[in-house]
């Protein structure tokens, strides 16, 4: 009995003590020839490999992540002479990465609650009130058609529902031809003025469209309210942080001097000769 409660604790110091040793971006994970590979790089390198490596179980991945990148480091040492197009691929990469995290801390910085509520109220502070229509049709190919349509659906009793699911050429006649709600300049114009100067509960037609003749029937009118803000909180975020990296960069540019090429100094083909930086 007593053997196997000092292996149980020893089973278990094992599994907490790795667990329990303070870790940092500078721990030393591995050294090639002198050279650290930190765990800080291979949080970096992590984040940079293809999805699907990322959802190892993560002592496969560590491990893997590990053996890579010695046989980089390893590849790396062997590489003695270093090309030119290296050092400028590294600077072009610093250069994305710096402007990178200046993009992301302005992100970050620039949407409060408070910014938000701002840009949701400008946003519809001097917008009218629109009208909604909730409108059902009948279409028929001939006017003659339509006329009588009219008739039948302005007697007494009538079941315009009805009248749409039995002569309604149009897709929504299976449905008693409910369209639905819908605002101004959504509808083609012919029937969209004919709608804006019913009154609910009216018929009107018969009214000609590219479609063909239609009978309308105006079952309600509303007026739209401005969506909630939480609808349009990541739409209005999107706004704010390309408005912040906008001001920002025209904040820098006029601060900074800058010297453009002069129109024909090159020819733009140019990119494409890779000669340039070859070896």
């Amino acid at each position: 009995m007593t053997r196997l409660r000092m292996f149980l604790a020893a089973t278990t110091m094992a599994l907490v003590a790795p667990m329990a040793q303070a870790q940092s971006a500078s721990d030393v994970v591995a050294t090639v020839n002198g050279t650290d590979i930190t765990l800080g790089e291979m949080i970096i390198a992590r984040g940079r490999l293809p999805a699907q490596y990322q959802q190892l179980p993560p002592a496969v991945l560590f491990d893997g992540l590990v053996e890579q990148m010695i046989q980089q480091q390893l590849l790396s040492d062997d590489l003695l002479e270093v090309p030119d197009r290296i050092g400028i691929a590294l600077k072009n990469e610093e250069r994305s990465l710096r402007a990178g995290e200046t993009i992301t801390q302005l992100t970050e910085n620039s949407v409060t609650e408070e910014a938000l509520q701002a840009a949701y109220e400008a946003r519809f502070a001097d917008t009218d009130p629109v009208t909604e229509y909730d409108a059902s049709h009948i279409l028929v190919d001939t006017e003659e058609e339509a006329a009588e349509l009219v008739e039948a659906a302005r007697a007494e009793g009538a079941d315009f529902a009805a009248l749409a699911e039995e002569h309604s050429t149009g897709p929504s006649g299976p449905s008693g031809g409910e369209l639905g709600w819908f605002g101004p300049g959504m509808m083609v114009e012919p029937f969209q003025e004919a709608v804006e100067g019913m009154s609910a509960g009216d018929v009107a037609g018969p009214v000609e469209t590219q479609f063909g003749w239609h009978v309308i029937k105006l079952n309600e009118t509303r007026i739209a309210e401005a969506p909630p803000l939480d609808s349009l909180r990541q739409e209005l975020t999107a706004e704010l942080q390309q408005q912040a990296i906008e001001q920002r960069l025209m904040d820098l540019e006029e601060a900074a001097e800058i010297a453009r090429p002069e129109s024909g100094a090159f020819d733009p083909s140019v990119l494409s000769n890779l000669d340039l930086i070859a070896d």
